[in-house]
């Protein structure tokens, strides 16, 4: 019904920055929020950051300062701007975007496949 197509993720060294985007496409009503989402080996998943719907955001501590969400409602496009990477930075960045059903209006949560982040030292 509802499908994310991620991009971006790659190799770059400590203090290099990438920008990753999020696609969302299908039967959309309305999207109420979209974010950002990491894990690492070894560790939990944890919100890096969202956008709700009213343009309300939500950055992990970690990662306040450094990066930055922002959206393209024309094209149901979340980007994140990751600038001062740290190696801890390194994790598997999964896009999530919660939506209302087209013609359903029903929620469902819709997380797409993940992109790879590698940051070296």
């Amino acid at each position: 019904q509802v499908q994310l197509v991620e991009s971006g993720g790659g190799l770059v060294q400590a203090g290099g920055s990438l920008r990753l985007s999020c696609a969302a496409s299908g039967m959309i009503f309305r999207i109420n929020a979209m974010g950002w989402y990491r894990q690492a080996p070894g560790k939990q998943r944890e919100l890096v950051a969202r956008i709700a719907a009213d343009g309300s955001l939500n950055y992990a501590d970690s990662v306040k300062g450094r990066f930055t969400i922002s959206r393209d409602s024309a094209t149901n496009t979340v980007y994140l701007q990751m600038n001062s990477l740290k190696p801890e930075d390194t994790a598997n960045y999964t896009c999530r975007v919660d939506v209302t059903i087209r013609f359903a209006y029903t929620y469902r949560e819709v997380w797409g496949q993940g992109t790879l982040v590698t940051v070296s030292s």
